[in-house]
């Protein structure tokens, strides 16, 4: 029986963990950033100074987000916030080049909520393929292309695959498709053979443990790995 195009399903729990963990970390981290420079700023002295110049009157830009009509006690809001940071370490493995934005975050203490959360990251290709499992090496293979290689039995031979593929993001899921299929020794195998290969190292990695709202909406490859964009709306996060 031909094998099934590969999928992250059996690392739910963990692929779970990891992105709420992360997620929640990011957010927290984005809060605490501002919060401790709003403290900076409002123990600096104040200094007398000649009343401005009138500035010319230009139409303001409409705010990001609705400001909330009050704030409860011991609760944060913010209307917006950025976090970058160059390297990121989960349980499951790092994350690189990581840019986090989010608008309209409140800080509770049942968790944090964002209006509006922005993310990107770069999943380098050893963390990603821990994640997909079944023995899958990817690599940069040029040209916005990705390289999968697996060694497997299939249909009773033990084949050595190495392929060039697309990398799109399709539903929520990054997809991996082969353009170009190398076998080495079995390039002249039967149509069924072939097939069945390329079912090998067609690759639909469902994005699981996601907050609601929170979905990847766009993917690249880049030299260390792949680029991932998420975007998520009413984002609850909880600890």
């Amino acid at each position: 029986m031909a094998p099934r195009p590969l999928s992250a399903g059996s690392g739910v729990g963990s692929q779970t963990g990891r992105m709420r963990a992360f997620l929640a970390g990011v957010l927290t981290t984005l809060v605490a950033l501002a919060v401790a420079a709003v403290l900076v700023v409002a123990s600096l002295p104040v200094a007398d100074a000649a009343p401005p110049a009138p500035a010319p009157a230009t139409p303001s830009a409409p705010p990001a987000v609705i400001p909330p009509a009050k704030v409860a006690k011991g609760e944060t809001w913010l209307a917006d916030a950025d976090l970058s940071s160059s390297r990121v370490l989960t349980s499951d493995g790092p994350l690189t080049d990581v840019t986090a934005k989010g608008a309209g975050v409140r800080l509770t203490a049942d968790g944090l909520r964002a209006q509006r959360l922005d993310l990107d990251a770069v999943l380098p290709f050893a963390t990603a393929a821990r994640q997909i499992g079944q023995d899958v090496e990817l690599y940069d293979a040029g040209n916005g292309r990705a390289g999968v290689r697996r060694t497997q039995t299939v249909l009773g031979r033990r084949v050595a695959v190495r392929a060039t593929a697309t990398v799109t993001a399709v539903d929520g899921q990054l997809v991996i498709v082969p353009e170009s299929v190398d076998l080495g020794a079995f390039d002249a195998l039967d149509t069924a053979l072939s097939t069945a290969v390329r079912r090998l190292v067609t690759i639909r990695h469902t994005v699981t443990g996601l907050p609601a709202g929170v979905r990847l909406t766009g993917v690249k490859v880049e030299p260390d790995g792949f680029r991932a964009i998420l975007t998520g709306s009413d984002v609850v996060l909880t600890q």
